[in-house]
């Protein structure tokens, strides 16, 4: 990342609060499942689960507390802040 204190969802630490900032969708292969399932610009969230060897990520996120499973894959596209 090159601006200070953003990260990919992907490397975010589990139990921390983020934000959303934003999509790293310079090669538009970004799958729209991410946007559909309501993980918008602006939406706090934190990861409660990371399984080994990279695999998936449970996030929980939302006023409504709304979990889903990511790929790494997936986190990579999705560019957040801390705030804690």
């Amino acid at each position: 990342m090159k601006e200070k204190g953003l990260h990919r969802l992907s490397g975010f630490p589990k139990n921390k609060m983020g934000k959303i900032v934003g999509y790293d969708n310079d090669h538009l292969k970004m799958p729209n499942k991410i946007i559909e399932m309501g993980l918008l610009p602006e939406t706090i969230f934190r990861i409660l689960y990371q399984a080994p060897f990279s695999g998936p990520m449970y996030v929980e996120f939302g006023e409504e507390k709304s979990r889903i499973a990511l790929r790494e894959e997936e986190g990579n596209y999705i560019i957040v802040e801390d705030l804690d």
